[in-house]
């Protein structure tokens, strides 16, 4: 692409040489300032193609938007200016003050339309970011959920059958967070980073970036709601007060959390678990391990397998403030396959 651009721009500026050379040509009174035509022309050329390469990263939701504010602009000033207010009085005054207006609205408009691109799926329905005619499930993916990093091992599970979309802000809040100076944010930042990376390398998931800015950090939330709102997506997140005010607007969202726990398996008396003892237990004999979910498991008659992994056979279930407490009789030493 890179190589494509730069012929392209290497084609222009010539055109422009060109251009500049064959006008001095045909005007004979330009004949004695070729050398000078030809050095416009070539700044000229020049000129755009840095416009053009300061233009890098411009979307064509963004160019949508400054058309559709110079329209709105340049037709409310064409009102103003035609209106009975500016009938009567000095030509010249008439005349600046229709200037003014025309470039006045076209600038505000212009503004306002780039502040507010992202709602153009409200005024224009064919601009969004999913066409209509194809029914395709997303989910808005926040910056908890990247960092907590469970996303990535669900996905790979093929489970997910569903697009993901991630704002750009959301990426540019990761990238800050992975450049925070605190020691955990940092840690943080770059778990997140590195999670994006392996939903990258994950073929069958479709990953799609919404180019969209908040002016402030406190806006986050609100337009994460709105993104998901406007897709018609779910919002994927593990934080609980995102979580309450898309529930308020009537966004579906998505809890890890809750999927974690709603896939762990029940516990019962007499079923075999394997675990991995870790410690001693308080009594004689016994061995303390713990399940995925955090619950401790104490096995009689194990001690001696401390740093091992054990089958056990379950005996009670004592729930606790912390979770549950799971008593089990040693059965067997686990055999590494």
């Amino acid at each position: 692409m890179n190589k494509t651009l730069l012929a392209i721009r290497l084609v222009f500026f010539l055109l422009c040489l060109a251009g500049s050379w064959l006008v001095a040509y045909t005007i004979q009174e330009w004949d004695a300032y070729r050398g000078i035509a030809v050095a416009v022309g070539g700044l000229i050329g020049l000129l755009v193609i840095l416009v053009d390469v300061l233009l890098k990263g411009f979307s064509l939701r963004g160019l949508t938007a400054i058309t559709f504010g110079l329209g709105i602009g340049g037709l409310i000033a064409w009102l103003l200016g035609t209106s009975p207010l500016l009938e009567q009085g000095d030509p010249s005054v008439i005349y600046l003050v229709r200037l003014s207006l025309f470039v006045i609205c076209m600038y505000l408009g212009t503004v306002i339309a780039l502040r507010g691109r992202d709602e153009f799926n409200l005024v224009i329905p064919y601009v969004r970011f999913v066409p209509h005619d194809v029914d395709v499930p997303l989910i808005v993916v926040d910056t908890s959920a990247l960092i907590d990093g469970r996303i990535a091992r669900i996905c790979e599970t093929q489970f997910l059958g569903a697009a993901l979309v991630i704002p750009s802000f959301v990426l540019g809040e990761l990238q800050s967070i992975a450049d925070s100076a605190d020691p955990l944010k940092k840690a943080r930042g770059r778990r997140g980073l590195d999670v994006l990376n392996e939903l990258r390398r994950i073929k069958h998931i479709d990953i799609r970036i919404h180019q969209s800015d908040v002016a402030r950090r406190q806006d986050i939330e609100a337009k994460l709601v709105f993104i998901a709102q406007s897709l018609r997506a779910k919002l994927l997140t593990t934080d609980y007060n995102l979580a309450k005010m898309a529930q308020f607007h009537g966004v579906p969202w998505l809890n890890l959390h809750a999927l974690a726990q709603a896939v762990q398996a029940e516990i019962v008396v007499g079923e075999s678990i394997e675990v991995e003892l870790t410690k001693p237990g308080k009594d004689e004999g016994q061995a303390v391990g713990f399940l995925s979910d955090g619950s401790m498991v104490v096995v009689s008659n194990a001690r001696s397998f401390v740093g091992k992994r054990v089958s056990a056979e379950i005996t009670g279930v004592l729930p606790t403030a912390g979770g549950k407490m799971v008593f089990a009789n040693f059965v067997g030493e686990m055999t590494a396959i």
